[in-house]
């Protein structure tokens, strides 16, 4: 009886002990599961942290260069707002000036200042400039034997007859249609005359490339000139055929003194031209700039004044063309 309770108990043992055993398996293994999932875990941790601080990195390096960009722009555009600001008073300025002038103006009675051309009234009788067609009645028609420096009793003795003239119909009804409703576009009877027989021919050059450029910037209004300092040379970008130099005018190709130079719009480049070319530039843009007057309504004047200051000035533009034109020596 005691051999048999040992064997039972025995097998009891054994019993118990293997399935504490299967139950220490099973537990080892689920420890397995939960450490690799805590071990994939972890990396996915470490990996959403890394994107973290790279993607925190990128966020400020962004805004920075943000901030910076913006500065930049504020502290060009402040710089633009005052230059512009400045332009914008010194064009007031200058269109408060020359309507000044333009109303104080008329053909009969010219504003010297407006018209610098024109002589004082004790020199209107010499045959000083090209303005204009001068007669000798007792010369028959004819123009003093010397240019510019008539003879002495040709001045003092012969009196010189006052310029007379008449109006063209077909001019003055083309410049009333134009006058109807002013615009600077080539299609009116009026100013495609004026292209095709004044402005055209006028600023007409050896460098036809460049002529071009030149009438497209005064038709803009974005031509500029200015004087060259005679002693230094400034440094130009372009090539030197192309810009021409203080001695070779880049529009004629020839070489003159060069004493003006002009650059067109906003581009770097600036062109020396000879006092000719400056002469049928300026011409040219006087037109312009009348014109534009009266398509702004800043001229009070009646229809036939204005037509004879158009006449005018397409006289200048023909002088010039012709080769002809004023200098700052007595």
């Amino acid at each position: 009886l005691c051999s048999s309770l040992e064997i039972k108990e025995k097998e009891i043992r054994e019993k118990g002990s293997e399935i504490l055993r299967e139950q220490l398996d099973a537990a080892k293994k689920e420890l397995k599961l939960k450490d690799k999932e805590c071990e994939r875990l972890s990396q996915v941790r470490n990996q959403l942290e890394q994107e973290l601080e790279e993607l925190t990195a990128s966020l400020f390096e962004e805004a920075h260069k943000m901030v910076h960009e913006a500065n930049v722009k504020q502290a060009a555009a402040e710089k633009q707002l005052k230059e512009a600001q400045g332009k914008i008073d010194v064009l007031q300025a200058e269109v408060t000036a020359l309507k000044a002038l333009v109303l104080t103006s008329t053909p009969s009675s010219p504003n010297r200042q407006l018209h610098p051309q024109l002589q004082s009234s004790g020199t209107r009788g010499a045959y000083k400039h090209v303005g204009g067609h001068i007669r000798n009645k007792s010369a028959s028609g004819a123009f003093p034997s010397s240019l510019g420096k008539p003879e002495p009793s040709s001045v003092s003795v012969q009196p010189v007859a006052k310029e007379d003239r008449e109006m063209d119909s077909v001019l003055y009804a083309e410049f009333l249609m134009w006058k109807e409703n002013p615009s600077l576009e080539r299609s009116s009877a009026f100013l495609s005359r004026i292209y095709r027989e004044d402005i055209g021919p006028c600023l007409s050059f050896t460098r036809s490339e460049l002529s071009q450029l030149v009438q497209s910037a005064v038709e803009n209004n974005s031509l500029t000139v200015e004087p060259v300092a005679m002693s230094a040379l400034p440094m130009v970008k372009a090539s030197a055929i192309e810009c021409g130099g203080p001695k070779k005018c880049a529009l004629s190709g020839m070489s003159r003194l060069c004493r003006h130079r002009i650059k067109l719009g906003d581009k770097g480049s600036y062109y020396y031209i000879s006092p000719s070319s400056r002469a049928r530039i300026t011409a040219v843009c006087n037109f312009f700039t009348y014109i534009r007057y009266i398509q702004q309504g800043l001229v009070r004047h009646d229809a036939e004044q204005m037509f004879w200051e158009v006449m005018r000035l397409r006289r200048e533009m023909t002088v010039a063309k012709l080769g002809f034109y004023l200098t700052d020596e007595g």
